[in-house]
């Protein structure tokens, strides 16, 4: 069990904190509007009001005792700075920011942010990636320039080893997992492991990459 600190409990922070106690954390949350603890208080371990900006608040709730902290106010920058900072200088593991667009997101990167996600944007990037082709499944963006896909193998891939397919060299990714039809999902398969038709493939590589290797 890990231990998160959430700030701010609007749309995003509050979905990412109930998710994160539901997968068994625990978790605590700060908003300085009671309505919206009182709204997440039974989905999570502990929610208290309070003003994040200020250090003291954030060392009298045990700030530095935590694994991570998740800055989720969005649309200030300067109170997202503010706490970032307080964050750090408690020393916090990490600690990862909400943005609403590419210049807080600068602006939180260079204060000391070990991870910076602006949702909205995320989630577009994901869908169009999804909507794409018909064999992508899933699609996580690790980067502007990376990610990881589940796809559906190519027609032509069916019966071959990933040796024969030679994959990384043909197609610039690397499976990661492997799920035949009827099996458990097989992590880091070998290279004589031959792929069946209808299987899908975890891969990681350049969104560029991956785009090609959806319209084979």
């Amino acid at each position: 069990m890990k231990t998160y600190l959430v700030i701010g409990m609007g749309r995003f922070g509050s979905a990412v904190a109930a998710r994160l106690y539901e997968l068994g954390n625990e978790v605590l949350v700060v908003d300085e509007n009671e309505e919206n603890i009182q709204a997440i208080a039974s989905r999570v371990t502990h929610a208290v009001v309070g003003d994040a900006r200020d250090e003291a608040v954030l060392r009298a709730l045990g700030a530095r005792n935590f694994d991570c902290a998740i800055v989720a106010i969005g649309g200030d920058l300067a109170a997202s700075i503010l706490v970032t900072l307080a964050l750090k200088e408690l020393g916090i593991p990490a600690v990862i920011c909400k943005a609403s667009n590419e210049t807080f997101k600068r602006a939180l990167e260079k204060v000391g942010a070990d991870r910076v996600v602006i949702p909205e944007r995320e989630m577009a990037v994901k869908l169009a990636q999804s909507l794409s082709s018909s064999n992508v499944l899933d699609f996580i963006e690790l980067s502007d320039d990376f990610g990881i896909a589940e796809v559906v193998v190519p027609d032509n891939w069916a019966d071959r080893s990933i040796r024969e397919l030679n994959v990384r060299a043909k197609y610039g990714v690397t499976i990661l997992a492997c799920q035949q039809p009827g099996e458990k999902l097989q992590v880091q398969p070998g290279a004589e492991d031959v792929i069946r038709a209808g299987a899908t493939v975890t891969v990681l590589g350049a969104n560029e990459r991956i785009a090609r290797l959806q319209k084979l």
